[in-house]
């Protein structure tokens, strides 16, 4: 416990920098992200609130010693859709004892430098940062017996390729990956509220978070109620310079995910879908886009798009709804709005509360569920008390245990998954 309140004391000190430096954070991120002003200030708030959360949490990690041995350190490689929220990550893995190593996007280099200033005379050489390449970064961990385990936040196309040389070095290997979530509207759902919560976790980052709903199914007897009120807050949207305090939504960061934007309208509209609103493209920015009679063969349902665009479609009952958000290589997150019936659905489409053993990649589930909930509210916590994560292509740990490889999916944390309970 004396351990364990020592880094508290360090988490401690972090807020009270992250408080000082809360203007220059701001602006570092919107530079380098692109987010809003607005964003990137929210940002710092949660950081702030979900820091604290690690206090309660003293039982369970004093329960637990860390992963790694003297002289050895986790391997840490962030996204680079984030900017404070990143702190969460690298203070879960340091507070059950580990060292870390963490390697920011290179398009982050500006908040990686900055939130090095800021740690270094707190944790000294406990956490460091590591400027190499990202594919650099990992070869190294993968063959360095001082990293015993590895976290990626990236693409499933990326992590897969690791899968032969995590069984040969026998690492832990911790994957969060893409979303292609479902948002479901039922008969009986507060249409204004559940189309407010569509708008916003759809602008919020200009849709560049895992978890932003992409796939949207809205009963037939509401489709039509609920699309109007979805485009008029989407119409509402002020997209802008992101240094704009008044700006809704700024610029997409990568231009591959623009290409990928503009391939998945193209495909729809050949397949026979309608651009209700939207549809504009002008170099990064792309404008809010609603995509409607969206098919099931259509690369914006099956492929992440990571952006300010949704595709809805209509569903007739519940079973088929069932059925359609099941078909999906990705099991993120599900969002359902309705009467008690939803709920019901929610527990139909979820996996277990915490990641388990599986004997293959697991799909048609989701880690976690909202039902008529506020994704602001569900955030709170998360990666410090509330686990994350998911299924198929959206996240899973490979690890060996007593010389077998073995597959874990599910929502987790990345502190309990760098530990282990005190024998």
């Amino acid at each position: 416990m004396q351990a364990f309140e020592s880094r508290l004391e360090k988490v401690h000190a972090l807020m009270t920098v992250i408080r000082e430096h809360r203007d220059h954070l701001v602006k570092v991120a919107v530079k380098d992200t692109g987010f809003t002003h607005r964003e990137c200030n929210v940002e710092v708030d949660g950081i702030l609130n979900d820091l604290k959360g690690f206090e309660p949490m003293a039982r369970t990690f004093a329960l637990r010693q860390p992963i790694c041995k003297s002289g050895q350190a986790v391997a840490l490689v962030l996204p680079y859709n984030g900017s404070a929220w990143l702190n969460t990550a690298i203070v879960s893995i340091y507070m059950v004892g580990n060292a870390v190593r963490v390697k920011f996007a290179s398009r982050g280099s500006g908040i990686a430098r900055l939130t090095e200033s800021l740690y270094r005379p707190i944790f000294g050489n406990t956490i460091r940062f590591d400027y190499s390449g990202g594919r650099t970064f990992l070869q190294k961990a993968m063959t360095d017996p001082a990293t015993p385990a590895i976290c990626l936040f990236g693409s499933d196309d990326y992590a897969g390729q690791y899968l032969d040389i995590i069984k040969a070095q026998g690492k832990k290997f911790i994957f969060e990956g893409p979303g292609k979530d479902p948002f479901i509207v039922l008969p009986g759902a507060d249409l204004e509220t559940a189309a407010r919560e569509l708008a916003y976790c759809k602008y919020i980052y200009a849709g560049q978070t895992c978890t932003a709903p992409e796939r949207v199914y809205v009963h037939q007897s509401i489709h039509d109620d609920f699309l109007e009120r979805f485009l008029n807050f989407s119409r509402a949207v002020k997209v802008g310079d992101p240094s704009n305090p008044d700006t809704d939504m700024g610029p997409i960061a990568s231009t591959k995910v623009v290409e990928t934007i503009k391939a998945q309208l193209n495909d729809a509209v050949q397949r026979g879908a309608q651009i209700a609103l939207g549809g504009q493209i002008q170099g990064n920015w792309v404008y809010p886009t609603v995509v409607i009679n969206a098919r099931h063969d259509m690369l914006g349902m099956q492929e992440e798009t990571f952006g300010p665009v949704s595709f809805i479609r209509a569903f007739h009952d519940t079973e088929e709804v069932l059925q359609l958000a099941r078909d999906s290589r990705y099991g993120l997150r599900v969002s359902v709005y309705g009467d008690s019936a939803a709920a019901d659905l929610a527990e139909r489409l979820t996996g277990e509360s915490y990641c388990h053993r599986v004997s293959e990649v697991t799909y048609g589930r989701f880690g976690t569920a909202g039902v008529n909930q506020p994704q602001s509210e569900i955030w709170v916590d998360a990666f410090v008390s509330k686990p994350v994560g998911g299924y198929g292509l959206s996240g899973w740990i490979w690890e060996t245990v007593e010389n077998e490889f073995i597959i874990k999916q599910g929502p987790k944390l990345l502190s309990l998954e760098t530990s282990y309970p005190i024998e």
